[in-house]
């Protein structure tokens, strides 16, 4: 059962605001997926390691001059089709939220899981991304 959009919805925000682009459908997911080059796939959920962690080390990497051509998120728990389209896309590693994905040209290259994300602070997350985007994405103008 999906919760609320009201209760969701600004947790929806704290990644909007920092360019990453809602994925809602699977139709949505394959969309984004179907762009040339980077994305970076964020499965968002309600969690505390999501709201203090997660979220806020996406926005500190998604600065970074590395990364990726494009950012976007499913909802687990209120995009419940477009998390399980992501989750076949990404059969190879265990179903996590919170989660981050990079893609390039459609495959996925690179994961942080949840007990991953636990263990560290914001900061610290946000290194391993742009690490990735070091190695996958093309830098661009911040």
């Amino acid at each position: 059962m999906a919760y609320p959009e009201r209760f969701i919805a600004p947790m929806r925000e704290d990644l909007t605001q920092y360019g990453v682009e809602e994925a809602r459908t699977p139709a949505a997911v394959d969309q984004v997926l179907a762009s040339r080059g980077t994305v970076l796939m964020i499965v968002n959920s309600v969690c505390g390691c999501a709201a203090g962690r997660a979220r806020p080390a996406v926005g500190m990497a998604l600065q970074h001059a590395a990364r990726p051509n494009k950012a976007a998120t499913v909802f687990a728990g209120g995009d419940e089709a477009a998390v399980a389209h992501l989750r076949a896309k990404l059969k190879d590693y265990p179903p996590s939220s919170p989660s981050m994905a990079l893609f390039q040209d459609g495959q996925p290259v690179y994961m942080i899981h949840r007990h991953e994300i636990e263990q560290r602070s914001p900061e610290q997350i946000a290194a391993l991304l742009t690490q990735a985007f070091d190695r996958y994405c093309v830098k661009q103008a911040v």
